[in-house]
């Protein structure tokens, strides 16, 4: 191997005083007390007689602002060990797991609300901004005044024997949270940890996971909803409940999956070939190979369930992989069809959005769902990867911090970011890259701590903008 010389010269020595790691975490901690986040966490982790060194809001935020740093243990605290002199100093990792232990059902609802309050802060700032409120487009239309809910389950495999774990159903050994994203902001509003052979379509865990997602947006922004749920979480109790959250204050539409019966399939056979029209993309753009047509009049299974729904069918041709598991039906029409159900009004649609109530835009619109696989990805690049305790209540409450840290860092693009286009949309890794592991010195000057960045920094403005908006945050009333 040839000698380049650079690694007779280089030296490690322990005289880096001053030096900050990861410096651009002081964004998150910063937005984090700015938003009021800290405190209120705070407050809700407080116990009577009991004065820990630490406030435990405190703790709670540096653990979630370590997992956005890439932590994947309660000991990897330590690295934030850099920011004492910025932030104060880190909080143990006995004290984090203690704190994390707290994460009872009644401690956990006084978080929701703690978090809820915050996130009413940060959605009045967000509105503010010269962009908006981010309001879905689909198909080229734009669903505004519409907040977007996605459920979806994961699966999070255990590598050693956990407190709940069990076999999945795709035969592994884990956990299975069930999980509510904000398509709109990418934030992660509820999750619920639950056992590996939890099941998909369990009503009462979808109920409540809904639930705590609607508890989390502020009630000014409750009056318009729209819930995507994949065919995996399909019930009759949960489309049953999806039409009773609706009343004259606040409209809930959604769609879901449909599981396909031969029943159905008898009655896609009876569509003329004229009800078939194609199909359209995210962008709009006609899909000539790809299908949709309304089935609900033909549905024989419609009779038992309530009034109000519709019946969306669609056909595209099959892939190599999806060949072996077509139905006999399938293999004679020479299509792959998938269902699914919704209250979306046949008459006027959407309220606000023209032609939503055609076929081919609920179709795209339920497709979109799709988007909440990336919302998984980015908390398990968070924190979700792994529960790193034996115990329950403890990966209980990591899964809280991981959830505070998808929204930290959502919260930090939607008010800091905005309008710096290889940012805005960051995925965890390029943020950790770009912004988050940013170096630093930090030196003390005319009674001022000052953070030193290196001016070649390639992405020093995007931080100094950062910071400065985050600074610039009024704090909550």
């Amino acid at each position: 191997m040839q000698d380049t010389g650079w690694d007779h010269a280089l030296k490690v020595t322990g005289d880096g005083e001053g030096l900050v790691g990861h410096a651009g975490a002081v964004l998150l901690r910063k937005l984090a007390d700015q938003a009021g986040l800290t405190a209120a966490l705070g407050s809700a982790l407080a116990r009577a007689g009991k004065f820990p060194l630490v406030d435990r809001g405190i703790a709670v935020v540096s653990m979630a602002v370590a997992i956005a740093l890439g932590a994947t243990s309660m000991s990897d605290i330590t690295l934030l060990a850099h920011h004492a002199p910025v932030l104060g100093a880190e909080p143990s990792d006995t004290t984090v797991r203690r704190t994390l232990e707290l994460a009872d059902p009644r401690t956990l609802d006084k978080i929701a609300r703690a978090r809820a309050k915050a996130r009413a802060h940060v959605w009045s700032l967000i509105a503010a901004r010269p962009a908006g409120f981010p309001w879905l487009a689909v198909a080229g239309k734009l669903l505004a005044g519409w907040l977007v809910i996605d459920l979806d389950g994961t699966l999070i495999t255990a590598h050693s024997d956990k407190e709940g774990a069990a076999p999945t159903f795709k035969k592994g050994y884990g956990f299975h949270p069930l999980g509510a994203w904000l398509a709109n902001t990418a934030e992660s509003l509820a999750m619920l940890l639950r056992p590996g052979n939890a099941g998909s379509n369990t009503f009462a865990d979808h109920a409540a996971v809904l639930t705590a997602a609607i508890r989390q947006i502020p009630s000014r922004m409750r009056s318009r909803l729209l819930v995507r749920v994949d065919g995996a979480g399909a019930s009759h109790e949960l489309i049953t409940h999806l039409l009773s959250l609706g009343g004259r204050r606040r409209t809930v539409l959604f769609t879901c999956g449909w599981m396909i019966t031969a029943a159905d399939e008898q009655a896609i056979g009876l569509l003329p070939a004229t009800a078939w029209q194609a199909a359209v993309d995210q962008d709009g753009v006609v899909q000539e190979d790809k299908h949709v047509a309304e089935i609900t009049y033909l549905m024989t299974r419609a009779a038992g369930w309530p009034q109000g729904l519709r019946w969306i069918v669609r056909r595209t041709k099959p892939s190599r992989r999806q060949m072996p598991n077509l139905t006999a039906f399938e293999k004679a029409t020479g299509w792959r069809y998938s269902i699914i159900v919704t209250n979306i009004p046949a008459a006027g649609g959407i309220g606000g959005v023209p032609g939503s109530h055609h076929a081919q835009f609920i179709d795209v619109l339920h497709r979109e769902h799709a988007i909440v696989e990336d919302q998984v990805r980015t908390n398990k690049a968070m924190g979700l990867r792994n529960l790193p305790s034996k115990t329950w209540l403890v990966n209980c409450g990591w899964v809280l911090a991981a959830n505070i840290a998808a929204d930290l860092a959502a919260w930090c693009r939607l008010l800091g970011l905005y309008d710096c286009d290889d940012l805005k949309d960051a995925e965890p890794d390029t943020l950790r890259y770009r912004l988050l592991s940013l170096p630093a010195r930090l030196v003390r000057h005319a009674r001022a701590r000052v953070l030193k960045i290196s001016r070649t920094w390639p992405w020093k403005d995007a931080f100094v903008t950062c910071w400065q908006r985050l600074c610039a945050l009024p704090a909550p009333a």
